[in-house]
């Protein structure tokens, strides 16, 4: 029995280039993941073949689960491949920005390779995560990274500053194709053949530079995601009302905002005083 960690996954920045011809928008976000929030899934390799479901949210999954998904096609890739029961703990809410479902994807894809040392060199294993979904390779790589393209061109970012944070939830209802409804109201524009790049981080930014940078870029899903799921006006602006915000801003396309704080003590005090005035929301502190 193996498990591996799907932590909830944190765009810092999300810049739309265009609307390319094939519908897809090429992107470019910075991503990061959370050390203390995070769903676990578990492989064991005694058991038949399977996917189960466990922890507070894992009700609100409907349809297929991708994971499910995953497997299927790293079998086509590879029917050799050694498999097993898979149990996934949600502990992170559903359709909420911070990638659940992908982190969820990723982490079997790491399982199975774990599992099967001796077949790693036979599966694309980039290609596979590609194809389930946009955050699937980032969350595979599980490390923080510049996401370009459609989400599968990935650059480590490698060293960078601890960010202290809170990631907040509103838990409010969304509709089944939200991130649908949020770029058609964004209306981005068809993406020119000579489209600039986003301006690139220091190889090895300290805390200012980083957070200028987060900053400058921002996430242009924000107005669109506001009218589709209200409440995270609300949230926001709880996060920057918080005494030592120095940022708050929304994860992919919401409705899980995220605000940075100076320090450790600062994030825990702001989780603890917005979770006491909206108990109704999910709160946690954490470091990115």
């Amino acid at each position: 029995m193996i498990t591996e960690r799907a932590p909830a996954k944190v765009n810092l920045t999300l810049k739309i280039l265009g609307r390319r011809a094939d519908g897809y928008h090429e992107l470019a976000s910075l991503v990061a993941f959370a050390n203390d929030a995070y769903d676990v899934v578990t492989l064991d390799c005694t058991k038949p073949a399977a996917v189960t479901l466990g922890g507070p949210f894992a009700q609100a999954i409907q349809g297929p689960n991708i994971a499910q998904t995953a497997i299927e096609r790293l079998l086509f890739a590879q029917p050799r491949l050694s498999l097993g029961a898979i149990h996934i703990e949600k502990n992170l809410p559903v359709a909420a920005g911070v990638g659940g479902g992908s982190a969820n994807a990723g982490a079997v894809l790491r399982l199975v390779r774990r599992a099967n040392p001796s077949l790693v060199g036979d599966i694309d294993w980039h290609s596979i995560a590609a194809g389930l979904g946009a955050d699937v390779p980032v969350c595979f790589l599980n490390e923080t990274a510049l996401m370009t393209g459609t989400g599968e061109k990935l650059t480590a970012l490698g060293e960078r500053p601890r960010l202290n944070a809170v990631l907040i939830n509103p838990q409010a209802p969304v509709p089944e194709d939200k991130t649908a409804q949020v770029f058609r109201r964004l209306n981005a524009p068809q993406l020119a053949k000579q489209f600039a790049p986003p301006r690139h981080l220091p190889s090895s930014p300290n805390n200012a530079e980083l957070l200028a940078y987060m900053k400058n870029q921002g996430n242009d899903l924000e107005p669109a995601a506001r009218q589709v799921v209200p409440k995270i006006a609300n949230v926001l602006a709880a996060l920057k009302e918080a005494p030592a915000c120095q940022y708050a801003s929304l994860s992919g396309a919401g409705p899980t905002c995220f605000g940075i704080f100076n320090d450790n003590q600062a994030a825990l005090a702001a989780a603890r005083e917005i979770g006491a005035n909206h108990p109704d929301w999910w709160v946690t502190p954490t470091v990115l």
